[in-house]
């Protein structure tokens, strides 16, 4: 069980994090209709983001769930406790009732670093971004349930995510994101487009450690289409170099999560002019290091 007392007051998140449900954001014929984005605020809305991953990963995607996990129905580990969850809620217009249908695990470097570590560092070095002297935020367990698996819903998770860093002045995101399958040979394309075209600055890249290192330059620059490549990448992975993102070094398997793994940088004053702009109209307030009014707003 999640301890109440471990959860931290959410007091700061202003008109898109407060409890009363915003207007519908798409049309009602949709499941993703009557949906708002939030931090949860409740031991037992935790417990329900983590039912909702373990239907997305253990469920749907086949990983390999512990025999706890497995008892429970829940995905869970150590920095469930330590984590802000980010919960996207979707509210049944005819009964009221309220469901969680997406959610993001948000851990900050300050609170990482009294916990010991980051998630990502069981897969890779991180020390060059925790060196760089920025503000790091690390995003992991993100998930949709499959009929909420659109645009508005991706939209919602995002602009929760550009209300806390903007709260929070982070400087820069990173964590993993997952490729489906482990043969490395079939991602050969996918894995190569991102070394090639995708790579973080060398100052900062996380590199996979060296026992789980799997090379990314498989398949010659020129001997793929790029179009052809960037279509057919994950979603979420899409969705990330969308927003400016870079790819760390190495690749990394992921046994019981039966997932390729690579690391997602995105530094928040390189975010694409066009999401930056679309996501400060959302939070009505000006994201970190562009200035402006709020720039230096707690």
């Amino acid at each position: 069980m999640i301890d109440p007392k471990a959860v931290r007051a959410k007091h700061f998140f202003m008109s898109l994090m407060t409890a009363a449900p915003p207007p519908a954001i798409t049309d009602a014929d949709s499941p993703s209709a009557f949906a708002y984005v939030r931090l949860a605020n409740s031991g037992a809305e935790i417990e329900e983001a983590q039912r909702l991953r373990y239907a997305v990963f253990y469920e749907e995607y086949k990983a390999e769930p512990s025999a706890e996990m497995l008892a429970q129905k829940r995905d869970f580990d150590a920095f469930d406790a330590i984590a802000d969850h980010l919960i996207v809620l979707a509210r049944d217009p005819a009964t009221g009732r309220e469901t969680i249908v997406g959610t993001y695990r948000l851990i900050r470097q300050e609170v990482a670093q009294k916990f010991g570590r980051f998630y990502s560092e069981d897969e890779y070095d991180v020390k060059p971004l925790v060196r760089s002297g920025q503000s790091l935020l690390e995003l992991g367990r993100s998930c949709v349930l499959a009929p909420y698996r659109t645009k508005p819903i991706l939209n919602l998770l995002w602009q929760g995510i550009a209300e806390y860093i903007t709260h929070h002045k982070i400087d820069l995101l990173f964590g993993c994101a997952s490729f489906p399958g482990t043969d490395i040979q079939a991602l050969g394309p996918q894995l190569s487009y991102l070394h090639h075209y995708h790579p973080t600055e060398a100052s900062i890249r996380p590199v996979a450690l060296a026992h789980r290192y799997v090379e990314m330059n498989i398949v010659p620059k020129e001997s793929f289409n790029e179009k052809r490549v960037f279509a057919s990448l994950p979603p979420l992975i899409k969705g990330y170099l969308r927003l400016g993102a870079t790819i760390g070094g190495g690749a990394v398997i992921d046994e019981q999560f039966n997932t390729t793994d690579v690391c997602i940088v995105v530094q928040t004053t390189l975010m694409t002019e066009r999401y930056r702009k679309y996501y400060e109209r959302k939070i009505q307030r000006t994201m970190p290091g562009m200035g402006g009014p709020d720039a230096d707003e707690a």
